[in-house]
């Protein structure tokens, strides 16, 4: 979809009024705002919490159109931040821990598993070398937090349920000449943790 044809399709509209107009209407698939390069318009007073909940002036967005639409046009640049996109406006938003929860997971083994899982606002993302898993140690209580990047620079937390299911597939893999407690899917291997650190955990 070209800014033309994005344009043409928000009747004219082009910043966050046609994104708001946009969430009372049927999905059309996701804008290119990587190819977009407006202008910065400053921060916005918004933020995604922990549990991906949207903030607005410290109040929740009920609708939930509106915050898959708002996530439509997110994207998070090389300088590390995070801003809703459109053609003509680039806005600053802030972000607590991951831009999207994964609230549900899939996982097919038909010769080679493949873990498939979808995100608070519907993305459906399948774990591979283009878009890994990683695991970050929670230091308070020995644990991990796993993450899969989405698409661009964005990324989502598994939550609690999900991430238990995902441990449920895991294996002992040597890599590197260490052994490692790991899961696999499409063919890419993505280590939790040392076998042997899983172990004194699990004592």
């Amino acid at each position: 979809m070209s800014e033309t044809e994005y344009s043409q399709q928000m009747g004219g509209l082009t910043g966050l009024q046609a994104l708001i107009k946009r969430a009372g209407g049927t999905d059309r698939g996701l804008p290119p705002v990587e190819k977009w390069e407006p202008e910065f318009c400053g921060d916005l007073d918004m933020i995604i919490k922990k549990d991906g909940t949207w903030f607005y002036m410290g109040t929740p967005i009920g609708r939930h159109a509106l915050v898959k639409l708002f996530s439509s046009v997110l994207r998070k640049d090389e300088d590390g931040k995070t801003y809703l996109v459109t053609p003509v406006e680039k806005i600053g938003i802030s972000v607590e821990d991951a831009h999207f929860v994964v609230v549900e997971m899939n996982a097919l083994n038909d010769g080679e598993q493949v873990l498939t899982f979808r995100t608070n606002v519907g993305d459906i993302v399948e774990a591979s070398a283009d878009n890994p898993l990683w695991f970050v140690t929670v230091e308070e209580n020995d644990g991990v937090k796993p993450y899969v990047l989405v698409r661009g620079r964005l990324e989502a937390v598994l939550a609690r349920p999900v991430m238990y299911e995902l441990i449920s597939h895991g294996e002992e893999i040597e890599l590197d000449g260490r052994l490692m407690f790991a899961v696999c899917s499409k063919g890419a291997v993505f280590p939790i943790m040392p076998a042997d650190e899983l172990a004194r955990l699990s004592a």
